[in-house]
């Protein structure tokens, strides 16, 4: 499968891929030599500001191209266009210097707002091939996600990845390994680990005044929107033609054939097993990365899963589902409910509790001054604080993973997956935290270790 890029760009014209290139390395080859070299070299202060563009310099009110952190962006629907390209603003360096998605509307409306320096693309191993990019952001449906994410850290590229992570647990080794292989940053977009809630609720489990085992309920009752209905999908879907628009084939990319439909693709992919993993995958990463995070799970994962759910799981559409129950090795539970379908079970109850104290949430979310026993945060000024965490920009500089790397990514996506293949096997599952296999349930992991469609492969 070959498709070649569209070679359009925010004004419409179409430059040969020499000058493209050219221009997509300029920034960095004029930072090669800096205004103190050329001051050394006898040229004067006016004739650096003749021969170097203001902005190119730095200074106040100006960015350097040294300072400047330029990326592609993959997958141009609503998330990709709206929180990952950039507005490319007259007389600053460019940050977004490609764009890239299968569908053309998506991708002109992508380079529309980068508005100019910026290279349109619809095959995306295309935009690896450019020069002068830093980061790919990757904002794809996930079963595209560890492909793009292990092929960027190979060309050198640092990787900001929309959640969740994979799509399937056994692909999440692979990618931080091959980020570790090559040296590369790499970071999850959710940053509920950032907050200084989770912080907090981190110092709290660590203090031992909660005493152990702990339990914690992300649920409806709690704040907490799964959005099942909203992401369930359509069983028996009539084939309908493919809009000119979109190139379907390279939409399916490593997921199996299926018959073109409108629901199959553009949010709505989230109902769908091969694609994404309904309600649970689309919130998953970010209600649970930080509950993995303050419970101190980071390098471990459930050992016992049940679920209560319709039964049997349909193959192809997501469903319903009531609530999932996972158990850590510890005796520290997780419990999700999603309040959507089946009678109330055990969601109802304080967001996080122990032997010795409680944190209660409601409606508007978790409220760190509602504990029982009451003031139990205002104990904590003894205790030392838990370390700060990198942003994916501070990452990139340092070459320090950030909060939500890739290892630590591991683990919370695998929550969302164990979840779901309980609801899908509707049994209760034992799992190996160490091998990430399920134990003696060899349906269970083939759901977790699918096949590629060739030509596609990790």
């Amino acid at each position: 499968m070959s498709n070649e890029s569209t070679g359009i760009m925010a004004d419409g014209t179409n430059p040969q891929a020499a000058e493209i290139q050219t221009a997509a390395a300029q920034t960095p080859k004029v930072n090669v030599i800096t205004r103190r070299e050329l001051l050394k070299a006898g040229a004067t202060t006016a004739a650096v500001f003749t021969i170097v563009p203001r902005h190119v310099l730095g200074g106040p009110g100006y960015a350097a191209p040294s300072n400047t952190i330029t990326r592609a962006v993959i997958g141009t629907g609503g998330q990709g266009t709206g929180g990952h390209v950039t507005v490319n603003q007259e007389g600053a360096a460019p940050v977004t210097l490609a764009v890239c998605d299968v569908d053309k509307n998506h991708l002109q409306g992508a380079l529309n707002k980068a508005a100019r320096s910026c290279q349109g693309f619809t095959d995306w191993r295309r935009v690896l091939d450019m020069k002068g990019i830093d980061t790919i952001h990757i904002a794809t449906p996930p079963h595209w996600h560890a492909i793009m994410s292990i092929a960027a850290a190979q060309t050198g590229r640092d990787v900001l990845c929309e959640k969740p992570m994979t799509k399937f647990i056994r692909e999440a080794p692979m990618v931080a390994e091959a980020i570790e292989r090559y040296g590369r940053v790499f970071q999850f977009n959710t940053h509920q680990r950032f907050s200084e809630s989770s912080r907090k609720l981190r110092k709290l489990v660590a203090s031992g005044l909660l005493g152990s085992p702990l339990t914690v309920r992300v649920s409806r009752q709690n704040g907490y929107n799964w959005k099942v209905a909203e992401w369930s999908g359509r069983k028996n879907l009539a084939p309908q033609p493919v809009p000119d628009v979109l190139d379907y084939d390279m939409w399916l990319g490593p997921a199996p054939f299926k018959p073109y439909h409108p629901h199959r693709v553009h949010g709505s992919f989230r109902g769908y097993w091969d694609y994404d993993g309904g309600g649970l995958n689309d919130m998953g990463q970010h209600y649970l990365d930080p509950v993995q995070y303050f419970l101190g799970k980071d390098d471990t994962s459930p050992v016992e899963i049940e679920a209560h759910a319709p039964e049997p799981a349909h193959h192809d559409a997501v469903g319903m589902w009531g609530w999932v129950r996972m158990t850590y090795a510890d005796g520290t539970v997780l419990i999700i409910e999603s309040g959507e379908w089946g009678e109330p079970g055990p969601g109802a109850g304080p967001f996080l509790e122990g032997p010795k104290g409680k944190v209660f949430g409601g409606s508007e979310g978790i409220n760190l001054d509602k504990t029982e026993p009451a003031g139990l945060m205002d104990q904590l000024s003894k205790y030392p604080d838990p370390p700060r965490m990198l942003d994916f920009n501070q990452a990139v500089k340092t070459r320090v993973q950030p909060g939500g790397n890739a290892r630590v990514g591991l683990r919370s996506v695998s929550l969302m997956h164990l979840a779901n293949t309980a609801i899908r096997t509707g049994r209760k599952l034992r799992y190996d935290p160490v091998a990430l296999r399920f134990i003696g349930d060899e349906e269970a992991n083939r759901l977790q270790d699918v096949p590629l469609r060739a030509p596609w492969h990790l």
